[in-house]
């Protein structure tokens, strides 16, 4: 059995390649330019949600009170009539990427170190690279990947971008899974 801290460098390294790629594709590329769209009459629009000072979040409309108002003709109108909205509000002022950024590669570091964990319990030193990679790969790619299509399904966003977003984890899993490969100890 090979110990999570013998499996510090692919960690490390796996995490900074899929934080280098990930810059890459959605910076660079034009993979990700359709995945919102433009309100039609957006400064109205913000004009109008401007009076309510809406508090950073995430909000649905209508949204019922409780499940009785659910079933009321009411709330069936409201629905009925729309709009039907999912939306977050950010804090004003420019978007903070720094902050976003730093949990971003948090976030791959904490990836990685399930698929060691994983791949360190399953297999052990001398492992061939394509087990490993199979190992990591399929840990990698659901923590990049596998919560993603939830956003279609409940949020109704867009499948064509949830696939987009699912593609790039698959993407990440593959640079994660060759990364232990190659730095599996032996």
């Amino acid at each position: 059995m090979i110990t999570i801290t013998a499996l510090w460098l692919p960690i490390l390294l796996s995490a900074v390649l899929v934080f280098i790629i990930s810059s890459i594709i959605h910076t660079i590329l034009p993979f990700h330019k359709k995945d919102y769209e433009k309100l039609p009459h957006e400064a109205d629009i913000m004009k109008d949600l401007e009076k309510y000072q809406l508090q950073p979040g995430d909000y649905f409309l209508p949204k019922p009170d409780s499940s009785a108002e659910m079933k009321s003709e009411e709330y069936k109108a409201k629905m009925d009539k729309g709009p039907v909205a999912f939306m977050t509000v950010y804090p004003n002022g420019q978007f903070n990427m720094g902050s976003s950024l730093i949990q971003w590669f948090i976030y791959c570091i904490i990836i990685s170190v399930f698929a060691a964990y994983v791949a360190s319990r399953a297999l052990g030193p001398e492992a061939y690279y394509l087990d490993v990679f199979r190992f990591v790969g399929a840990v990698s790619f659901m923590g990049y990947s596998a919560a993603i299509a939830q956003n279609s399904i409940w949020s109704k966003r867009k499948w064509s971008t949830s696939i987009r977003f699912i593609i790039d984890g698959f993407i990440y899993a593959l640079f994660t899974a060759g990364t232990f490969g190659w730095l599996w100890p032996n």
